[in-house]
C-alpha cells in the first residue's frame, strides 16, 4: 500500500497535521510519513504530548513506527489492526489528555470491541480544548452521528501541573450518519460554569458577579465549582452558550496579576463575538467536527454547516482529509460573511 507524505510545515504546520494524520492512518490501515513535523512553530518536532497521541495510536493498532522519539521531525507510522480493550496513557505534566483523547477516538469507534481509555494529563489549559468543550459541544454531536461514547473526569489538571484524569468509553459503530448545522435552533440557554482549585472561591463569586451585572442571565445559570481533586492550582471561566440542536463553548483562564473581572469581562467579549455572528458553529468546533464528518462522508453520507471564515488550521486539516479519504469538501462563503462546508 503506498505511504502518504505528509509535509508537517505546511498551513498552520502544527500539532493538528499530527494528530489527523495519526487518526486518518489508523482509521484507514493507510501508512503515512510525516516530515519536518510543526515545522511551522518556534520549537519543531514532536513535543511530550505529541508523542503521548503516537504512542497511543501505536497501542491500539499495533502499528509500526519509526522516529517516534521525543523532538522528532520526521515520522512514519504503519498501522494493522484495530484493537478495543483497556487501555491507559500518560501525557506528562499539563500536555492535553482531551487532545490525546480526540487521536484515538475517530479509530477506536471502529475497533472490533468495546474500549475503556483512561488518560492522565491536562483537563483544562490555554492551547487545547477543555473537558467540558469535548464532553457538552463535541461528544453530544458525535452521539447524533451514530458514535457512542461516555466520558468522565476524575481529576482536572491545569497548567502548568497537570494531574487530571479522564476516563473514555467507546462502543464501536458500524459507521457514522451525517449532520446538519446550518442553523441555530431555539432560545438561547446560557450556562456559566467558573473553575476554582486551591485558590479562594471569592475569585469565581466575583467571576460570575461580573457576568450576570452585564448580561441580566438568571443565577441559576451560572456555577462556581470548588475543585478538590487538582494536581495544582486553577482558575477557569467557561461560557456554553446552549441551543436546541448544539452548544459552543468559550473559555478564559485565571492569571496571577490579573484581576478576575477582567479574566470575566474577556470570556464574555468572545461569547457576546459568537453570538453576534450568528452562526451555529464557531471555529473551534467546525475544526473538531471535520475529521468526524469526513469519516461519515467516506462511506456515502453527507454533512454540512455553517460557520464563520475558515483559519488556517481548518484549511490544513481540509487537505489533509481529502489526501487519506475519498470524499469532496467544499466550502463557500455567504453574503453575511458566514461559510458553508459541505462535507461529502
Amino acid at each position: 500500500m503506498k505511504t502518504i507524505m505528509i509535509d508537517g510545515s505546511e498551513g498552520e504546520g502544527g500539532g493538528q497535521i499530527v494528530r489527523s494524520s495519526l487518526a486518518l492512518a489508523a482509521v484507514t490501515g493507510v501508512p503515512v510519513k510525516l516530515v519536518n513535523i510543526r515545522g511551522g512553530r518556534k520549537k519543531p518536532g514532536l513535543l511530550r504530548q505529541h508523542l503521548a497521541g503516537v504512542k497511543a495510536i501505536t497501542a491500539i493498532s499495533h502499528a509500526e513506527t519509526d522516529g517516534a522519539e521525543l523532538g522528532s521531525r520526521c515520522l512514519t507510522v504503519s498501522t494493522k489492526t484495530l484493537c478495543g480493550g483497556e487501555y491507559t496513557f500518560e501525557v506528562g505534566s499539563a500536555g492535553s489528555a482531551i487532545l490525546v483523547a480526540q487521536t484515538i477516538l475517530p479509530a477506536l469507534l471502529f475497533a472490533d470491541k468495546e474500549s475503556t481509555v483512561t488518560i492522565h494529563g491536562g483537563t483544562h489549559a490555554a492551547w487545547a480544548p477543555p473537558y467540558d468543550f469535548f464532553a457538552r459541544c463535541y461528544l453530544p454531536l458525535l452521539e447524533r452521528m451514530n458514535a457512542r461514547v461516555e466520558v468522565s473526569i476524575e481529576s482536572y489538571g491545569f497548567y502548568p501541573a497537570g494531574g487530571g484524569k479522564i476516563v473514555m468509553r467507546i462502543q464501536p459503530s458500524s459507521s457514522l450518519n451525517g449532520l446538519s448545522l446550518m442553523e441555530r435552533r431555539g432560545e438561547l440557554q446560557p450556562r456559566v460554569r467558573v473553575l476554582v482549585a486551591k485558590i479562594p472561591g471569592s475569585v469565581g463569586e466575583r467571576e460570575c458577579h461580573v457576568i450576570r451585572r452585564k448580561t441580566g442571565w438568571d443565577e441559576n445559570a451560572c456555577e462556581v465549582s470548588r475543585i478538590s481533586q487538582s494536581g495544582g492550582p486553577g482558575n477557569v471561566v467557561m461560557i456554553e452558550c446552549g441551543f436546541d440542536n448544539l452548544a459552543e463553548l468559550v473559555i478564559g483562564f485565571g492569571k496571577v496579576g490579573v484581576r478576575a473581572e477582567h479574566v470575566a469581562r474577556s470570556v464574555l467579549r468572545e461569547a457576546r463575538a459568537y453570538l453576534a455572528s450568528d452562526v451555529p458553529v464557531g471555529p473551534f468546533l467546525a475544526d473538531q467536527l471535520l475529521l468526524p464528518m469526513g469519516l461519515a462522508a467516506d462511506a456515502g453520507q453527507s454533512s454540512e454547516f455553517r460557520t464563520s471564515p475558515l483559519s488556517q488550521h481548518s484549511l490544513t486539516h481540509i487537505d489533509i482529509l481529502q489526501r487519506f479519504l475519498n470524499i469532496d469538501i467544499r466550502c463557500c462563503e455567504n453574503e453575511d460573511g458566514s461559510v458553508s462546508v459541505c462535507v461529502g
